[in-house]
């Protein structure tokens, strides 16, 4: 383990303890140096890794602090990370949001309020209507947003934000399977929407699931380039 690395990971420790809390102050450099038993350089490189990471951050005239660790700042950081998935990474990763999105579903259709609902009825209404392929990824991603916060947890609300970021890039409504692509898209948003209407969770859940499946079976089959 490099000097760096220790320095990262004694830093870590030191939160994850407690000893350092959301929002605080790091020590000065020579003091946190000395209390990790590292170089004042070592530990430069440390604290610049973890501000990349969104773990620290630097203020101007104030120092280093420990940065508020909520988990939208800490998904920030890997974004980075997710947006170079090639597409085998990317259909990896839509395993995890198919569970992600059919809980999220299920949640909906115990707990969206009325406005949730017909914000989610109308934004099918206008993805069967446009023929704009550009405001129709608008509303798709609108529609996802939704359904994901109407149960209340920012942290799956953002992932869910994060994964479908990189399957946009993939594009498979422009490609020339798009009609289809759409017309089975439209149908998967309104089944969403009708069981949360309905309350009904289970219908809710497996819908959602049969929707990212959709889309996993047609990126294994086209097999687009990223642009």
């Amino acid at each position: 383990m490099s000097a760096v690395e220790s320095a990262m990971e004694r830093l870590q420790q030191k939160i994850a303890d407690g000893e350092l809390l959301p929002g605080q102050k790091c020590p000065p450099e020579g003091e946190l140096a000395a209390q990790l038993g590292v170089s004042r350089s070592s530990l430069r490189e440390a604290v610049r890794a973890l501000c990349a990471l969104g773990v620290l951050e630097t203020r101007h005239g104030s120092g280093t602090h420990v940065s508020s660790l909520e988990p939208a700042v800490i998904l920030r950081s890997f974004s980075l990370l997710v947006d170079l998935l090639p597409l085998d990474g990317l259909l990896e990763v839509l395993e995890i949001r198919r569970l992600m999105e059919a809980h999220a579903a299920a949640t909906a259709a115990a707990n969206a309020a009325p406005t949730t609902v017909r914000q989610l009825l109308a934004l099918c209404d206008e993805m069967e209507e446009t023929t704009d392929g550009v405001r129709y990824a608008e509303l798709d991603s609108q529609f996802h947003q939704a359904f994901c916060g109407a149960g209340g947890n920012a942290t799956l609300t953002g992932l869910v934000r994060l994964f479908r970021s990189r399957g946009g890039h993939f594009r498979i409504l422009e490609g020339p399977a798009a009609d289809q692509v759409r017309t089975g898209s439209n149908a998967g948003h309104r089944a969403i929407a009708t069981a949360i209407q309905n309350r009904d969770p289970a219908a809710a859940s497996l819908a959602a699931a049969g929707h990212v499946i959709e889309s996993e079976n047609w990126l294994r089959r086209i097999r687009p380039e990223p642009r």
